[in-house]
């Protein structure tokens, strides 16, 4: 059902939203040029490795230039990027991953290997459940970037003290996830964007 649900969704949105994924796509190619778009591999479902769509908000070769983790004012994040982020734009891209059945519309927030390879036993039970574009995680840490600005060592705080939260936060949720409760997940994301 939950599949079903993925691919209903995810087809109008694609649908629905080609003029806000054309409009973009646009103004990043008229400001920074090509490419418009950004993989970056990521650890999906039984931690098999997938490519996550996005927008591009950095300038190119940003992962050569900086650390994995996007700290509030990040100097490589174009003009266009940071209106892009703050929307959560840069992320539409993913129903392609939604549709492709890498990803569903709610679920944990898929890390990069670096970070995966950091997670206890016990936290690994989270790649038991499929990524997602939104999660409980995300809401609660809507503003991460910012959060991160202020920590001494924004990498060891990621470490330590969010990525342990968010993941416990998911496993939590799973526990009692259906149908409803993941449309609830969506509404209160898309309120937080709108708020």
């Amino acid at each position: 059902m939950k599949r079903l649900i993925d691919i209903a969704l995810s087809c109008l949105g694609i649908i629905f939203l080609s003029p806000v994924l054309l409009v973009a796509a646009t103004l990043i190619w008229l400001t920074d040029g090509r490419p418009i778009s950004f993989r970056q591999e990521r650890i999906g479902l039984d931690g098999v490795p997938f490519k996550i769509w996005k927008f591009r908000t950095m300038v190119r070769n940003a992962e050569q230039l900086g650390a994995s983790l996007t700290v509030g004012h990040d100097p490589r994040i174009t003009p266009i990027g940071h209106w892009l982020r703050k929307t959560k734009l840069d992320e539409l891209p993913q129903l392609f991953n939604v549709l492709a059945g890498e990803m569903s519309f709610v679920g944990p927030r898929p890390e990069v290997a670096h970070y995966v390879d950091q997670y206890q036993e016990e936290q690994k039970l989270v790649l038991q459940l499929k990524p997602g574009i939104t999660d409980p995680a995300s809401i609660h840490f809507f503003d991460e970037s910012s959060l991160l600005a202020e920590a001494e060592s924004a990498e060891e705080f990621y470490v330590q003290q969010v990525m342990p939260e968010k993941i416990r936060l998911n496993l939590q949720y799973a526990k009692s996830a259906h149908v409803g409760s993941d449309l609830g997940v969506i509404f209160s994301t898309i309120k937080r964007l709108v708020a």
